[in-house]
């Protein structure tokens, strides 16, 4: 049964999804500009290309795991878009910060908290929600 919790969930990782799908082909389309076929060919941009796409990679997988968990323990809707969304916004500041000058910029530092912070009060939440039901 779909509750509205599992929607919420479905909501944030789809969107999530699909910023990560967005950064895989900016790597591509990266590759087929500068002529790199493996790697980053010590090109400054495509090393920040591929490395936000691997950043999301590496954070994304975790996110959802988190929002679908919630919302099949039973976690209040609200709780899953402050995660989704928190992490979300993290995710898509991110890369601009990574790419908008060159240098990591402030977008970079804040969509790393915003990572960090909903997945820890994710999994918290997971793991209170474990003790005490």
């Amino acid at each position: 049964m779909v509750t509205p919790a599992l929607n919420a969930a479905a909501l944030w990782s789809g969107l999530l999804i699909l910023i990560f799908t967005a950064l895989t082909i900016r790597v591509t389309l990266n590759r087929r500009q500068h002529k790199i076929s493996m790697g980053d060919g010590g090109n400054p941009e495509m090393i920040a290309v591929t490395r936000a796409a691997g950043n999301a990679a590496e954070y994304v997988p975790p996110a959802v795991a988190v929002l679908i968990l919630m919302a099949l323990t039973g976690c209040p809707v609200w709780s899953l878009h402050a995660i989704g969304g928190a992490f979300f916004l993290g995710r898509a500041l991110h890369p601009i910060g990574l790419s908008a000058t060159g240098l990591p910029g402030p977008g970079r530092s804040i969509g790393m908290i915003l990572t960090w912070l909903p997945l820890l009060i994710g999994s918290v939440t997971l793991i209170v929600h474990a003790i005490l039901r």
